[in-house]
C-alpha cells in the first residue's frame, strides 16, 4: 500500500487580527496545530481547537515541530502578517519542505496598506528590506528613486533609515512612516529626511519615500560641466573635457565606493556623485582651503561628498575599499595605494601632465591617451582662433 503523502502547510496571512477569504478561514478552522505569534493565536485563532505552538526566534524549532506532526498526517497552520510571500515565511517554509508542501493565503502587505493610505498607486515604487542586512547595503537601493518603500527592523529603524538618506544628500525626499498598520494601535508620521532622522519609531514599521522637491529626481544626465560651475583656484581645476573623458573610462558603478583622491576642485568626485548617487564619494585634500572648497561646491550641487582632510596615502588606510578610484594629484606612491586597495572588478584613472608619470601609470594599468584640447575664442567681431589646453595624458585599468 502506498505511503500517505503529508499534508501541505497552509500559510494564511492576517491583518488587524483578520484572514481574508473562505479558504483562509477553512485553514484555520480544520487545523490540528496552528502556529503564530502569542498576539495571532490569540486573535484569529481564539476559536479554533487545534493544538497551538507560539513561533519564537528559535524557529528551527518550530520548524522541527511542524515536520513532526506533517508526518503523523496532521493538518498545520502557520499564521503571519500581512502577505507571508512578501518578505515573510513562505520562504523558509518553501526551503524546508518544498514549494508543493505550502500552501498560502495572503493578505494585504503593510507596503499595499502603506501606500493605500496615501492614494498612492505604487507598481512603480522601489521596495526594500531592511532586515538582516547591512544599512549602506540597504540605502544604496534608495538613492536616485524617486518612489520607494522600506521595511525597518530594530537594527535598521526608521530614524536611521533617514539619517543615512540625509548624509546621502537625499533631502529632496519625503517621508510616511507607518506603525502597526491595519492594527487598532496603527499611528502614521508624515514630514521630511531631516524629521525622520530626529524622531523614535517602532522599528517594525514601514517607511514610504517619494520625491517632493528638487533635487537629485530633477537633474538631467550631464557630465563635463564647465569649470565655472565650481569654485577653484588659479585654474587648479580638471578641465570640462578631460573631466568628461576621465569619468567615461571610470565606468561608474550604481553604488559602492569612489575615492577622488587629490580632489582639488572636488569637481570629478561631485559629478560622479551627481551621476552615480548610489556611490559613497570620499575626496581626498590635503590643502584645507582646498578641501573646504570642495564642501562648498558639494553643497552647490546638491550631493553628498565625504570630504577627508590629509595626504595621501597615508591618510586612504581611513578609507572603505574603492570600486573606483580617481587620482588626479600625487604621485605614483598613491597609484600604487590605490590599487592595492582596489576591489575585484574595480577601475582606477590616473590623469598626468608628465610623460614620464604616465609612461608609469601605463605600466601598472596598461592603458593611455592623450587629451588635447583647443577651444574657440574670439580675437575680433567676427574672427575666431584655437587656443591650446596643456595636453592631459588618462591613464586607466584593470578593465
Amino acid at each position: 500500500m502506498a505511503e500517505r503523502a503529508a499534508p501541505p502547510v497552509d500559510v494564511v496571512g492576517l491583518v488587524g487580527g483578520e484572514c481574508f477569504g473562505r479558504t483562509a478561514e477553512d485553514a484555520i478552522a480544520g487545523a490540528d496545530l496552528i502556529v503564530g505569534s502569542p498576539r495571532q493565536l490569540a486573535g484569529a485563532a481564539r476559536d479554533a481547537p487545534a493544538t497551538r505552538i507560539e513561533l519564537s526566534a528559535a524557529l528551527d524549532d518550530a520548524l522541527d515541530d511542524i515536520a513532526h506532526h506533517r508526518d503523523a498526517g496532521e493538518r498545520v497552520t502557520v499564521l503571519a502578517s500581512g502577505d507571508p510571500g512578501f518578505f515573510g515565511i513562505v520562504r523558509v517554509l518553501s526551503a524546508r519542505f518544498g514549494h508543493d508542501a505550502v500552501r498560502v493565503h495572503p493578505a494585504p502587505s503593510s507596503v499595499s496598506l502603506a501606500f493605500a493610505r496615501l492614494g498612492m498607486s505604487w507598481d512603480d515604487a522601489h521596495v526594500v528590506s531592511a532586515h538582516g542586512r547591512s544599512l549602506d547595503a540597504a540605502v544604496d537601493h534608495l538613492v536616485g528613486v524617486s518612489k520607494a518603500a522600506v521595511l525597518t527592523s530594530p537594527d535598521n529603524p526608521p530614524q536611521a533609515v533617514g539619517a543615512a538618506l540625509v548624509e546621502r544628500g537625499r533631502l529632496d525626499l519625503r517621508a510616511a512612516v507607518y506603525t502597526r498598520i491595519g492594527e487598532s494601535e496603527e499611528s502614521e508620521f508624515h514630514g521630511d529626511l531631516v524629521e525622520l532622522a530626529r524622531g523614535s519609531f517602532d522599528p517594525m514599521s514601514v517607511v514610504v519615500l517619494t520625491h517632493g522637491g528638487p533635487g537629485p529626481g530633477a537633474k538631467t544626465v550631464a557630465w563635463g560641466l564647465p569649470e565655472d560651475r565650481f569654485a577653484h583656484r588659479d585654474g587648479m581645476i580638471t578641465k570640462a573635457e578631460v573631466r568628461a573623458v576621465a569619468l567615461g573610462k571610470l565606468a561608474l558603478p550604481r553604488c559602492g565606493v569612489l575615492w577622488d583622491v587629490g580632489a582639488g576642485s572636488g569637481s570629478v568626485a561631485i559629478e560622479a556623485a551627481r551621476l552615480a548617487p548610489g556611490l559613497r564619494v570620499f575626496a581626498v585634500e590635503h590643502d584645507r582651503e582646498s578641501a573646504e572648497r570642495i564642501r562648498a561646491n558639494a553643497v552647490a550641487h546638491d550631493v553628498c561628498v565625504h570630504v577627508v582632510d590629509g595626504r595621501a596615502p597615508g591618510v586612504l588606510s581611513s578609507l572603505p575599499d574603492p570600486d573606483r578610484v580617481f587620482v588626479g594629484g600625487g604621485g605614483i606612491d598613491v597609484l600604487d595605494a590605490a590599487l592595492a586597495r582596489l576591489t575585484p572588478n574595480g577601475v582606477v584613472v590616473a590623469n598626468f601632465a608628465l610623460l614620464d608619470r604616465a609612461v608609469t601609470a601605463w605600466q601598472r594599468l596598461g592603458n593611455v591617451v592623450e587629451v588635447s584640447v583647443s577651444r574657440g575664442v574670439t580675437t575680433g567681431s567676427d574672427h575666431v582662433r584655437l587656443a591650446s589646453e596643456n595636453p592631459v595624458f588618462v591613464c586607466w585599468g584593470p578593465s
